[in-house]
């Protein structure tokens, strides 16, 4: 029978020596993540934990979805592994965050959509926030307004349009993910945007969109809607 523990892998192949060996690439999931974990415990090693972990989050990239109860749940994790794999999780996401040298504008859902995704694209949770933009469609700030499930209550245009109000807004682009990963917009999404886009317009603060995320796909409710947008 095959053993992972790590003293029954010859040295060449246990994930340190091959990292400086081959380079952090030559690495699978598993054994990328045993030194993310850095130790296992004495009934299993790093590398049996990092699997039965990978095998309860679906892969790699499910760990993205998993809370801090969760995963301290798995066997062999724990609360301060756990909190480890977050971490590490937080590290790579802030990687693929560019910092742009100047502001960004924002005119076609597809920007948005690149921007928001790798900040709010893969959560265990619902976030519900809004993008605020000047006249030129250039970022003010982002503001996180709720988490939680979607509703009326969580995206109350009050709150909504009082942050856009502070910030000086002139248009704002809504946006939440859905854990599930499908995209597809629920009638209380539908619901809401419309609540926002009515309010928007009493106040003189465009809605441009709302925009669903989940993992590396997106909805633009204005493209699904067309010429029927603000209608």
């Amino acid at each position: 029978m095959r053993s992972d523990r790590l003293e029954n892998l010859a040295p060449h192949d246990r994930p340190r020596e091959k990292l400086e060996t081959h380079g952090a690439e030559a690495l699978g999931d598993n054994e990328l993540l045993a030194l993310v974990l850095g130790h296992g415990t004495a009934g299993a090693s790093a590398l049996s934990v990092a699997n039965a972990l990978l095998a309860v989050s679906g892969g790699a990239h499910g760990l993205t979805r998993m809370s801090r109860s969760q995963l301290a749940l798995v066997a062999g994790v724990g609360a301060a592994l756990g909190c480890r794999v977050q971490a590490a999780i937080e590290l790579g996401r802030r990687t693929l965050v560019v910092v742009p040298p100047i502001r960004r504008q924002f005119l076609r859902p597809r920007d948005v959509a690149e921007f928001l995704l790798p900040r709010f694209g893969a959560y265990p949770v619902e976030r519900f926030g809004v993008m605020m933009l000047d006249t030129k469609r250039r970022l003010i700030r982002v503001q996180l307004i709720s988490i939680g499930t979607l509703d009326a209550t969580h995206a109350n245009p009050r709150e909504v349009f009082r942050e856009a109000t502070i910030a000086g807004a002139a248009a704002i682009v809504a946006f939440h993910n859905h854990p599930s990963g499908d995209v597809q917009p629920s009638r209380d999404d539908i619901a809401v945007t419309h609540r926002l886009a009515a309010a928007g317009s009493l106040l003189g603060i465009d809605l441009d969109d709302h925009v669903i995320l989940a993992d590396t796909r997106y909805f633009s409710m204005r493209q699904a809607e067309g010429q029927a947008w603000r209608g």
